[in-house]
């Protein structure tokens, strides 16, 4: 199972660069054998540029999840914490092998309307 994910182009470029090896969500999948992430540009890009496999999903409390991650988390401390800010527990997906696309697509592609608000479930 594949899942469409969201995510904010200076984010997305950051995990096919090598430089942002975890995801951070705070709700996760519900469907177990989620295996790869697709990974939808939001706007201004509007694309779907890669996907990557799911090397694992941590689950932790907040402060735990940082701590593991922080070195390559992509992201600054101060928008770790604003982003998850209300929240007792937090969720890192690890980015396993990635693929970046030469040609990016549109949802179209996949005949999708409109971009998920988070993430949306693909048929293989």
């Amino acid at each position: 199972m594949n899942v469409l994910l969201s995510i904010k182009p200076e984010f997305a470029y950051k995990i096919f660069a090598g430089t942002k090896k975890f995801e951070f969500r705070k709700t996760i999948f519900r469907c177990q054998d989620v295996r790869k992430i697709v990974v939808y540009a939001s706007s201004p890009v509007q694309r779907v540029i890669g996907e990557f496999e799911i090397e694992e999903i941590l689950n932790d409390e907040i402060e735990i999840i940082w701590e593991k991650t922080s070195q390559f988390s992509g992201i600054s401390r101060q928008f770790f914490d604003t982003y998850f800010q209300d929240k007792d527990e937090a969720y890192a997906i690890k980015v396993g092998k990635v693929r970046k696309y030469n040609t990016p697509k549109l949802l179209a592609d996949y005949n999708i309307k409109y971009a998920p608000q988070s993430f949306m479930y693909l048929s293989n």
